[in-house]
């Protein structure tokens, strides 16, 4: 039996992945699956640039908006979400186009998920204060030491990641690295890989400022404020942790005054789509467009159809 085909669009933040794969349902017979780790969250639509309810309604999405910003949501989860969506969609015939740039998510979803140990809060306590004491680039240190594969592949400000690896080491004295190399079972359908990369990093990173100056125009404070006041929150939550979330609730917090709350995000952002490019380009066979030419969707297209993709 000929495996069913997948479609994945990948690209940095700002790179225009929402709005290619709502082009491309409307010529091909796709679904649109989130590959989104901010996007699950109800009440986060600003800040995330999630798809207005009008796009949605042309373009549905499957894998946003349905989770409280109190919880969390890892790789391994997303993956069993995807794999449902996924199943359902080929059931119907349809081809599932899978868009966003957690690239850690699409990882675990091609790729495979170790059995790794679950979440101990009391070694998340531990790392969180030591971190505080001495700050994230140290524990990056410590983690170099332990398991240099996998420090090599997490940046030193990359809280999240940093305490997950120290955290499964201190657990099982074994490195992370180690436990990602024992997978689960293989991706059982044929995968066609699509990369967004800009030819011009300075119009992205010009995007980048243009489209946060705009999310706060568009109420930005006022979203997080509601999601500030509701006190079940902190930094220390995925949600929160989230670019453009965390420095508008230090803004709030009194942390940072409101230039350097936009300068600190415009740069994180950067930052995150550095890292995001970084993945891209490790990633074997995946065809790359520029996303800022203007026959993009045209180009992708084309691609597609001479992939047989239909």
């Amino acid at each position: 039996m000929k495996q069913a085909t997948i479609v994945c669009v990948l690209g940095p933040t700002a790179s225009g992945k929402t709005t290619l794969a709502t082009q491309l349902v409307k010529v091909m017979p796709f679904e649109i699956i989130s590959v989104d780790s901010a996007l699950v969250y109800k009440g986060m639509n600003i800040g995330t640039a999630k798809p207005s309810a009008e796009a949605l309604a042309a373009a549905p999405h499957r894998l946003i908006d349905f989770l409280d910003p109190s919880e969390a949501y890892s790789a391994a989860r997303f993956c069993a979400d995807a794999r449902r969506e996924i199943a359902d969609i080929v059931a119907q015939g349809h081809i599932p186009l899978l868009v966003g740039g957690t690239m850690l998510y699409f990882r675990t979803l091609l790729h495979g998920i170790a059995s790794m140990p679950p979440a101990d809060q009391a070694v998340r306590s531990a790392l969180s204060q030591e971190a505080e004491q001495s700050g994230w680039p140290v524990l990056h240190q410590q983690l170099m030491r332990v398991d240099p594969l996998a420090a090599s592949r997490i940046h030193p400000n990359d809280p999240q990641r940093i305490q997950r690896a120290l955290e499964v080491y201190r657990l099982s004295g074994k490195p992370i690295s180690s436990w990602q190399a024992d997978t689960n079972a293989a991706f059982p359908y044929q995968v066609v890989l699509v990369g967004l990369m800009p030819s011009d990093r300075t119009v992205l990173h010009e995007r980048i400022a243009t489209r946060f100056t705009q999310m706060l125009a568009a109420g930005l404070i006022e979203e997080v404020q509601q999601l500030y006041a509701r006190g079940d929150l902190n930094l220390s939550m995925p949600s929160m942790r989230a670019v453009g979330y965390r420095q508008v609730w230090e803004y709030l917090d009194g942390t940072l005054s409101y230039t350097q709350m936009e300068e600190k995000a415009i740069v994180a952002t950067r930052q995150l789509a550095k890292r995001q490019m970084t993945w891209l380009r490790s990633m074997a066979n995946i065809q790359f467009f520029d996303c800022l030419n203007k026959d993009l969707e045209s180009g992708v297209l084309k691609a597609l159809q001479d992939s047989r993709i239909n």
